[in-house]
Order: C-alpha cells, then sequence, then structure tokens
C-alpha cells in the first residue's frame, strides 16, 4: 500500500451523461491515499466511430500520469487499429500495446516505476467489448444476474505467474518481484526490459484479456471500478447495492457516491481494505427508454424478489 493520510479526502468529484441508449453515473474519491492516481472516461459516441460508446476505469499507481495519459487516448488507439473494421477484439489488444511504447516516448509518462490498470467497455452495434489490464474490473447485471466481463491479473495466478517467471523475473509475498501487486499494466517499464520477450512476454505485459457479449434487453447495466471497490465488495454486493438504489430511484452518479462512501475503511487500520483511492462507473442500459422505466423494472422485480425470500422464511 501507498502512504497514507491521517484523514481520508472524502470529497467526490461527479458527472453524467445520457442519450437514448445510456445513462452514465461517475464518482472517484482520494481517500485514504496522499494522492490521486485514479483516471476514467465515458463517451456516449466516439467522434471517429459515431454511435459507438466508451467507457473506462484505469488505476495509477507510482504516479497519475499512466492513468492520465490512458483515460485521454487509448479510445483513440483503438479505433485507428487497422483491425478496428473487421475484428474489434484484436484492435483493442493490439492498441494496448500501441499505447504502452508511445507512453515510452512521452516524457510525462516515461517513469520507470509508474504504471496503471485499465479496465475498458467498447459496445457497437449491440456488442460489447470489455478489455482488461489488471486488476480493475467490470461486471454487467443482466435480468437481476451478475455477469463479469473480466478477470483480475494476479501475480500467483498460475498463468500469470509462468510468464513472470519466463520473463525473468519472480513472484514474492504476492507480488511481481516483491513489488508490483498485479501482474498486467500499462506502463511499469522497468518490467518491460527483456529483448529476447514480445511486449505481451514480459514479467509485466499491457497485453489484455478481451470478452465480448451480445447486449440484450435484459441488460440492465454494467460497473467499471477500480480494485479499491473490489477489495471490499464481490461483484455480486456490487451488483444488488447498485440495482437496489437504481429501483429506489437513485441517478448512476449518486449510487457511486454511496458505493465508494460504504467502502470507505472508517479507518486505517484494516490491512489496507476501504484504503485506495476509489473510481466508479455506472452504464446504465435504457434501450431506446427513459431512465424512469429502467427504475420501474428494477424496483419490480427486486420487490417480488423480497416477496419470494419473505415466503422462504
Amino acid at each position: 500500500m501507498g502512504q497514507t493520510l491521517s484523514e481520508p479526502v472524502t470529497a467526490k468529484e461527479s458527472a453524467y451523461c445520457q442519450n437514448e441508449h445510456y445513462r452514465v453515473g461517475s464518482s472517484c474519491m482520494q481517500g485514504w491515499r496522499v494522492n490521486m492516481e485514479d483516471s476514467h472516461t465515458h463517451i456516449l459516441s466516439l467522434p471517429d466511430d459515431p454511435g459507438t460508446a466508451f467507457f473506462g476505469v484505469y488505476d495509477g499507481h507510482g504516479g497519475a500520469s499512466v492513468a492520465q495519459y490512458a483515460g485521454k487516448n487509448l479510445h483513440k488507439f483503438i479505433v485507428k487499429r487497422p483491425e478496428y473494421k473487421t475484428n474489434i477484439e484484436v484492435a483493442m489488444k493490439q492498441a494496448f500495446l500501441d499505447i504502452d511504447d508511445a507512453m515510452v516516448y512521452d516524457e510525462a509518462c516515461a517513469d520507470q516505476m509508474a504504471g496503471s490498470t485499465a479496465v475498458v467497455v467498447l459496445v457497437k452495434d449491440n456488442r460489447l467489448y470489455c478489455a482488461n489490464a489488471g486488476d480493475s474490473r467490470a461486471i454487467a447485471c443482466v435480468n437481476g444476474e451478475v455477469q463479469s466481463l473480466s478477470i483480475d491479473h494476479k501475480p500467483n495466478n498460475e498463468e500469470e505467474s509462468k510468464r513472470i517467471n519466463d520473463g525473468g523475473g519472480w513472484v514474492e509475498f504476492n507480488r511481481v518481484n516483491g513489488n508490483l501487486a498485479l501482474s498486467r499494466a500499462l506502463g511499469d517499464f522497468v518490467f518491460k526490459r527483456n529483448a529476447l520477450k514480445k511486449p505481451e512476454e514480459q514479467i509485466v505485459t499491457a497485453y489484455p484479456d478481451v470478452q465480448t457479449r451480445e447486449i440484450t434487453e435484459d441488460w440492465e447495466f454494467i460497473v467499471l471500478a477500480c480494485d479499491g471497490i473490489w477489495d471490499v465488495m464481490s461483484n455480486e454486493d456490487v451488483a444488488e447495492f447498485c440495482r437496489k438504489r437504481i429501483g429506489m430511484g437513485l441517478y448512476p452518479e449518486e449510487i457511486c457516491e454511496e458505493l465508494m462512501t460504504h467502502c470507505l475503511a472508517p479507518d486505517y487500520q484494516m490491512g489496507g481494505l476501504g484504503g485506495d483511492n476509489m473510481t466508479v462507473v455506472l452504464v446504465c442500459f435504457l434501450h431506446g427508454k427513459t431512465y424512469d422505466d429502467l427504475i420501474a423494472r428494477t424496483s419490480k422485480t427486486t420487490n417480488a424478489t423480497q416477496t419470494e425470500e419473505m415466503d422462504l422464511k
């Protein structure tokens, strides 16, 4: 864990945007950390591909430069890949490597120990593509059920540990070379110096996993958040927390704020849980209807579930 404050900074920077397809809310909070190193993105229609939406959360470490650069530019690297028109999954994977390479030559991002996770979602033609490098995470709530959209990249995972060792590194205390608590990231160039290995084979790689889904009328919302949330709550807990509050009529940005407050440690004596920077993006699917329609739908099904649970007792 990084340096901490004597009292947390609980001020939240929140925003929202909406069109006929989405109602999106976001919020971020510095918390107990000395600096805020996260970044995030929500774009309802990409300038270079109108009608395509893009959302991302970037959890920086060792400084905010890599997260901020990725937040401003990663979607641009994806769209300009030659594969983008025919194979978005490949375009996203290569774009992560492209932006990583570009940052090596950017003075603001070239710090060897600065890095960032990246979990991003691109939605085009009712297809969702989620690319992830690191331990930020994305989930979906589909007809009240949780779907995981990403896999955390931790050094003690078998596949990750093998790449780390093959690249010349080691895993100690569940950290890369005893230092980094995640095994894939943008930046962290000190772990990417093996000239005999490809970018995706380095001790730490920016190469993401990509999952795809078809968006149907049953899709209610997705949540993208940094590990400051997931260290405290499970996928199911977060989905239930958000769904309940949608049914209560809260707006997405308000739900993001409440989620962070819920996860914030009351003091810094909890082994680091709830002490990290926190960032949440909540994307609600409208399917051409209104947000009030989503409120009514989730409220109705949530109340029905609660009635069934009472009947079983």
